[in-house]
């Protein structure tokens, strides 16, 4: 054999060595990943790439899928499993404990709450949600909201012992969520009884509904109600022989107007009206002009911790995550009209250009259109832009700000939303005709389709967006609801004569009270007057500090 010859056999002797070690290898590795025990430590993957002495052992490691697992990956999944995996897969994104998907949103019982009785630990049947068995999540949610609700804790924990609202008989028709649940056992450890329903058929928070009502507290709402199942609510709520409520707590004004329509004498009786919204303070106002409100009302929605925080500041954060939740959309360079640059627009606007938007306004109103000016934004008609534009969001309180007709010619894609408490303001019931197709996409999610193709992204079915797609800060929400509580207290203890059948503003003092009362969390400390510059500027060294007319 020549030498050319021998060093080629050796050569390929030398390779099937290496080949056959990388296959040891290859099969060592295996033993690790294919092991029914995939939590591999550091001392697996050591052990399992030590050298061993035959082939035999490692085989013994390896652990093959046997004919049973095989049958058992074969299987399809049952229908209920198919619904929860499917449920697994596109709630991993957008789930939480929030309005915006609801724990109990994963529930697959498609049985009516109207049509289910259901019974609390006490024995108690005198509510209506969805699923009383998932309170104890709902007490978890409500425990997380009280943590960022110091102030109005606060509230609770001083006037505990004094019950101011003794022998108070409060309804309550708001968004049912963990922060108003604070607010609601809050009004009952000051001495109140409460029933409640929601003002929104989206925004309800099952498991905080559960929480409440396992509570003790008469809750009749779930999320994704229809409208019969709104007004039936509002019904049981109010239309109750053994009891009957002496105060209103209203956002938007449909609690008030179906005691004043449907209950009168009951009506006749109420101490006072708490109302937060536009919507709702709009109708107030509509009755007092008609010489028809017979109660003191108080308008908490244009008091200043409302208006400047929960309408701006809130509206700023939360207006970006419902639309990101609802349509994954990137903002910069998008093309947006908002309607409205009242507070609420304020603080969409803000976000929105923060992000690289390029925003539009619509105004009716002079000041607040050079307002909007003044801060970099242009004015226009909606028709001037209505075909170029990407994202319209209603904010006026007002009714078909946006009309069919405009919904016509808007381009393909572009999404629609309404910041604004009604539903009113986009012209939603025109688009339910037979040349249309509404198709589902996520929830609270559709796209609209026309004949030719296009499609428009309607969210909430034009109903408020964030509270009904996603959360808003609790810290925001303790504001409003320690002016809500406060304006509660007032009107019922008030003196006769102190508020007549008329519609009020929040006392100046009691709004600095419940900003004074929101500053620790910010370690915020005021600087105090001496009584030579309280005398100069004529205020008391304790406030308040402003006029009644004071623009903040």
């Amino acid at each position: 054999m020549s030498d050319s010859a021998a060093d080629a056999k050796l050569e390929v002797k030398q390779a099937s060595k290496e080949v056959k070690e990388s296959e040891n290898v290859a099969e060592r590795y295996s033993a690790m990943t294919v092991s029914k025990n995939t939590d591999a430590t550091v001392g697996d993957l050591s052990s399992a790439f030590a050298p061993v002495t035959t082939h035999k052992a490692v085989k013994k490691q390896i652990q093959f899928v046997t004919s049973e697992d095989k049958q058992e990956f074969s299987k399809f999944p049952t229908k209920a499993g198919r619904r929860s995996l499917s449920r697994s897969i596109s709630q991993s994104s957008t789930d939480s404990y929030s309005s915006a998907a609801s724990y109990t949103d994963s529930s697959d019982d498609e049985t009516s709450p109207r049509d289910k009785p259901q019974v609390n630990s006490k024995g108690s049947s005198d509510f209506c949600v969805k699923n009383v068995k998932q309170a104890e999540f709902g007490r978890r949610e409500i425990e997380i909201a009280e943590q960022d609700m110091s102030a109005l804790i606060s509230l609770r924990k001083r006037a505990q012992g004094e019950k101011p609202l003794a022998g108070a008989k409060i309804v309550g028709c708001t968004h049912i969520t963990a922060q108003t649940a604070v607010l609601i056992e809050t009004l009952v450890a000051l001495g109140a009884q409460c029933r409640w329903t929601a003002c929104n058929i989206y925004s309800t928070q099952n498991e905080v509904a559960a929480a409440l009502s396992e509570a003790g507290v008469a809750v009749f709402a779930w999320k994704g109600e229809s409208e019969a199942d709104f007004w039936w609510c509002i019904d049981r709520c109010v239309g109750t022989e053994d009891w009957q409520p002496n105060m209103i707590l209203d956002d938007g004004g449909d609690l008030t107007h179906w005691v004043y329509k449907k209950y009168p004498n009951v009506f006749r009786k109420i101490r006072g009206i708490v109302e937060e919204s536009v919507t709702g303070v709009h109708r107030l106002y509509q009755l007092s002009k008609a010489g028809k409100l017979c109660v003191p009302a108080m308008n908490v929605n244009d008091s200043v911790t409302k208006q400047k925080f929960d309408n701006l500041y809130c509206c700023r954060e939360s207006i970006l995550d419902g639309l990101k939740r609802t349509t994954d959309v990137m903002f910069g360079g998008k093309q947006v009209v908002v309607c409205g640059y009242g507070e609420v627009g304020k603080g969409c606007c803000t976000a929105l250009k923060a992000l690289g938007a390029i925003v539009c306004i619509t105004e009716i109103d002079p000041i607040c259109a050079l307002q909007a000016c003044m801060d970099g934004y242009r004015v226009v008609k909606l028709n001037e832009v209505i075909r170029q534009v990407d994202m319209i969001i209603t904010c006026t309180g007002n009714k078909n700000v946006v009309t069919r007709d405009q919904l016509d010619r808007m381009r393909n894609g572009c999404i629609v939303c309404n910041m604004g408490h009604s539903n009113t303001e986009i012209d939603v019931v025109s688009l339910r005709t037979p040349e249309l197709t509404w198709e589902r996409v996520r929830s609270q999610v559709d796209h609209v389709i026309w004949p030719d193709g296009k499609r428009v992204v309607l969210l909430a079915e034009g109903r408020l967006l964030n509270l009904s797609c996603s959360t808003v800060p609790t810290f925001v929400l303790s504001i409003t609801a320690t002016t809500q509580a406060l304006a509660l207290i007032e009107l019922y203890n008030a003196p006769e004569g102190r508020y007549k059948q008329d519609v009020y503003l929040l006392p100046k003092k009691m709004d600095e009270y419940v900003a004074s009362l929101h500053l620790p969390t910010f370690d915020a400390h005021l600087t105090e007057l001496s009584d030579e510059q309280a005398k100069y500027l004529g205020l008391n060294k304790n406030g308040p500090f402003k006029p009644n007319y004071y623009r903040y």
